[in-house]
């Protein structure tokens, strides 16, 4: 799986003469560091190209389906992002989710949606980090979920998995992916995060033994 940059200049527009939504829009968008135009709901037409942020009220003056609104922006920021990299790369076949974990004292999480990396992050929490990816999993509409957990921490990779199992209510696709040569030797003890960081995104992009996790609420 390629890494591709993301996003592309000047694909998303925010669209409301809505004080409050407008803030909301443009908080939320340099959060996650993403250009946008601000424009007026009357300045679009139907052949513009942009992913349109607006109102519900004003969705119906705006001619073009590309559109999220104001109530999509309630969500945690990841899945904010993976609702926007759906709507600007729903002609894509490609839809799959992939979430990279590399297990240990500092675990490294990676997120691919549509082959677009929309999280990378550190947790010291394991709770923490099963809270978030059950977050993920139901909040990203997939047609395939997959999780990739390398095998460096056995001991931690299988309570990740085991934790998943427990508090997701729907099946996933499980890999254990060989770690070796994903982590990077960074001297520098302040960078490891980074290191783990881009150790979890190797992971998504490897291949191990995959099968499928049913809900322990199917399999009893």
């Amino acid at each position: 799986m390629s890494i591709i940059s993301y996003p592309p200049q000047n694909n998303i527009a925010v669209a409301t003469v809505s004080g409050r939504s407008y803030f909301k829009f443009i908080n939320i968008l340099r959060r996650l560091e993403l250009n946008y135009d601000s424009i007026l709901p009357e300045e679009i037409t139907s052949s513009d190209k942009r992913l349109i942020l607006t109102t519900m009220r004003e969705s119906s003056k705006i001619p073009t389906n590309l559109v999220l609104l104001d109530d999509e922006f309630n969500y945690h920021p990841t899945i904010i992002r993976a609702k926007i990299v759906e709507k600007l790369h729903s002609g894509i076949n490609n839809n799959s989710l992939v979430i990279g974990i590399d297990p240990g004292s500092r675990t490294g999480l990676s997120v691919f949606y549509y082959e677009k990396e929309i999280e990378s992050s550190i947790y010291t929490s394991t709770d923490d980090l099963v809270s978030h990816i059950v977050r993920i999993l139901v909040g990203i509409n997939a047609q395939r979920k997959i999780v990739k957990v390398g095998n460096g921490n056995m001991k931690i990779a299988l309570h990740i998995v085991n934790s998943l199992n427990l508090r997701f209510c729907s099946h996933f696709e499980l890999e254990f992916v060989d770690e070796r040569k994903t982590s990077l030797k960074i001297k520098n003890f302040n960078r490891r995060g980074k290191c783990d960081k881009m150790s979890a995104r190797y992971i998504t992009q490897r291949e191990g033994y995959r099968h499928l996790v049913l809900p322990l609420s199917r399999t009893g």
